[in-house]
């Protein structure tokens, strides 16, 4: 009786004791959550179409001899063995290297004058950051185009301005060596690219205080003590970011000299993009020119690599 009677009376308080509220499923967190997703999901699915896919197809290819028409043949590293044997492709990234070598520290050198010239301020100086930007807006196989006119022996003005100078005849071809050809596709990205690396040296100099500089001076410290012990520290980021950018972009150097130089002469003038393009889509050997691809892709991945770590030292 005892047992029934306790029994009873639990029940009884488990009946009266208040049922735990639910809150509802659709939380701000979870709100939050499927919003994110949401914006989210159209960008990853362009990132997976366009590059994971891509990425895991030209690993995939460059495992096995992949001609254009005909079987495919699965042949492991093979394709990678032979890059490192072949004396074409090891040429192009020989002179891919000297170009990046020669183009970075010129680049660098003529924008960070332009920023700071433009930097000083003034109507004059709004003019000529608009003058030296100019020539960004102009896509490269345009700019190429215009320079291989500009460059032609008798009929561009650039052969009579070296003939008033001396420095060459006027019927001179400076295509008909690789180092003449090197020179004019040098000049020609310094005048496409400087405007833009103007623009983000020009955004570092500004993030300056104006008072870091005035106390300086005040210190004693002259114009090169100022730029080499305050400016160039503080625009640290910017100068890393600049570099990155300007080494990337020559490693992947292609439309410049595809269109001005051919690759010529005597194949002297062929960056690894170039060897790329001739193995893929004249030489029709894919799976080959996947594993050359990817060998850059690893090169480029390390520059950015650099890229971070010089950005987190300064950071600390």
């Amino acid at each position: 009786m005892t047992d029934t009677t306790s029994r009873t009376a639990s029940r009884a308080s488990r009946a009266a004791a208040p049922k735990p509220v639910r809150g509802p499923w659709l939380t701000n967190r979870r709100r939050r959550l499927l919003t994110g997703l949401a914006l989210v999901t159209p960008a990853l699915a362009v990132v997976t179409v366009f590059f994971i896919v891509p990425l895991i197809m030209t690993f995939w290819m460059s495992l096995h001899d992949w001609p254009l028409l005909g079987e495919h043949r699965f042949i492991g590293l093979d394709n990678y063995r032979r890059a490192f044997q072949d004396s074409e492709w090891l040429h192009a990234i020989r002179f891919t290297l000297e170009y990046t070598l020669i183009i970075t520290p010129v680049l660098l050198i003529v924008a960070l004058a332009l920023a700071f010239l433009v930097h000083r301020g003034g109507r004059a100086a709004r003019v000529f950051q608009s003058v030296f930007f100019l020539p960004v807006v102009i896509g490269f196989a345009a700019a190429a185009y215009l320079w291989l006119y500009l460059a032609q022996p008798g009929l561009g003005p650039l052969s009579d301005l070296a003939a008033k100078l001396g420095i060459a005849g006027r019927d001179t071809n400076w295509f008909a060596t690789a180092t003449s050809g090197l020179l004019l596709v040098c000049l020609m990205v310094v005048w496409k690219v400087a405007g833009m690396q103007m623009v983000l040296l020009l955004s570092g100099l500004q993030s300056i205080p104006v008072e870091v500089n005035e106390a300086a001076l005040i210190d004693g410290a002259g114009p090169w003590k100022t730029f080499r012990y305050v400016t160039v520290p503080l625009l640290r980021p910017t100068l890393a970011l600049v570099l990155v950018f300007s080494v990337a972009g020559s490693l992947l150097a292609f439309d410049q000299f595809y269109i001005m130089t051919s690759g010529g002469p005597s194949n002297g003038t062929i960056t690894a993009v170039y060897q790329i393009y001739r193995t893929s889509f004249i030489n029709f050997e894919l799976g080959y020119g996947a594993a050359l691809s990817a060998m850059l892709m690893v090169v480029l991945a390390a520059v950015s690599a650099l890229q971070m770590l010089l950005l987190r030292k300064t950071d600390n």
